[in-house]
């Protein structure tokens, strides 16, 4: 340190003997002379020393090379007022962080910072935005004919779809006998080329009923198809059919097929099927069934008396060995009613029936 710029006209030099009762008297001081390696400057006053000449001291020619052997880990950090650093010039590149102890930090208090799924419908700025991002970019008068086009492309695709429903062995009282049920269509999501054919007997005999219908089939929503056409019978007395009728998917996965029949004869007739398939596993289902023949007038040439004709209930058990092909078994109980069971017994028939059923189910 450079003395020679310091004032110690302040210091208190009590401990310092004979030679501070010399200059508290006023006499000049050598300091030139004077051995400070001897002073206790511990014993030493600074509080009243003026600091202000101090400014010209060098303090770049100071040796902290002794600095180096100092031991940082017995200073007290917890009084260190950390609220002053600048963290934003810190070095953390340099920082060696494998060797940090994380054991003391408390992770109880970051437990409230776990992202929340919200509950409850969306804020109602979400539907502010318009309908389609492209109109705000485009303009909606322009969009509007553009997706007018894009659906009338991808709906006027047709491609074609066939499924035999039900293929069936009946094992019932008396002579066994066969089943068919059978549709398919060809055509676009909208329009539709639609056609059915159902059918049943007795093995060595002619078939009891069948019929064929060629329909035109529209779509009236996103679950149904409204169908018009015409139905063949193809055994018995001849019948043209006019059709009206509706095929989908009602709530709760009901597939129903119902229809009107207006013949050349004037006969009135409906028929209604519903279905519903119960996954037992990902490729073993069961399936309910049921279906009503209603007739507003007596047919003694067919066998159909008025009001509710026949009534069919079954369920059948199918496993999908693909999901293109399944076999099945099940039990199906067929009644006539009314006029139709009177029908019956003239004709030797017993109007309740019951069959056990094996038979397949296939599409593509």
């Amino acid at each position: 340190m450079d003395h020679s710029q310091m004032d110690h006209g302040g210091m208190n030099h009590g401990g310092m003997g004979e030679d501070a009762g010399d200059s508290a008297s006023g006499q000049s001081v050598d300091h030139g002379e004077m051995d400070h390696s001897q002073m206790d400057h511990g014993a030493m006053d600074h509080g009243g020393m003026d600091h202000s000449q101090m400014q010209g001291m060098d303090h770049g020619a100071m040796d902290h090379a002794p600095m180096e052997g100092m031991d940082h880990s017995q200073m007290d950090h917890g009084a260190m007022d950390h609220s002053t650093m600048d963290h934003g010039t810190m070095d953390h590149g340099t920082m060696d962080h494998g060797t940090m102890d994380h054991s003391g930090m408390e992770h109880g208090a970051m437990q409230g910072m776990e992202l929340e799924i919200p509950e409850g419908p969306p804020p109602p700025e979400a539907f502010q935005g318009p309908l389609y991002a492209a109109d705000a970019r485009w303009g909606a008068d322009i969009m509007d004919s553009e997706r007018i086009q894009v659906m009338r492309d991808v709906s006027g695709m047709a491609f074609f779809w066939f499924r035999g429903d039900r293929i069936e062995y009946l094992a019932r009282e008396g002579a066994d006998g066969y089943l068919w049920d059978i549709q398919g269509f060809y055509g676009g999501d909208y329009d539709k080329f639609w056609f059915k054919s159902e059918g049943e007997g007795s093995f060595g005999e002619s078939p009891e009923s069948a019929d064929v219908q060629a329909l035109w089939s529209h779509a009236i929503g996103p679950w149904f198809d409204f169908q018009a056409g015409i139905k063949q019978d193809l055994f018995g007395p001849e019948r043209t059919h006019a059709v009206v009728g509706v095929q989908g998917l009602a709530p709760y996965l009901f597939e129903v097929d119902a229809a009107a029949f207006l013949s050349t004869k004037g006969d009135l007739t409906a028929q209604i099927e519903a279905e519903l398939d119960q996954r037992i596993t990902q490729r073993l289902i069961l399936q309910p069934r049921a279906e009503v023949v209603l007739a507003a007038q007596d047919v003694p040439e067919l066998g159909i008396g008025a009001g509710v004709d026949r009534i069919e209930t079954g369920v059948r058990l199918r496993y999908e060995i693909k999901r293109e092909f399944a076999p099945y078994i099940g039990v199906a109980q067929e009644w006539r009613t009314g006029k139709s069971a009177d029908f019956a017994r003239a004709e030797g028939e017993d109007p309740s029936v019951t069959s056990f059923i094996a038979g397949i189910r296939f599409w593509f």
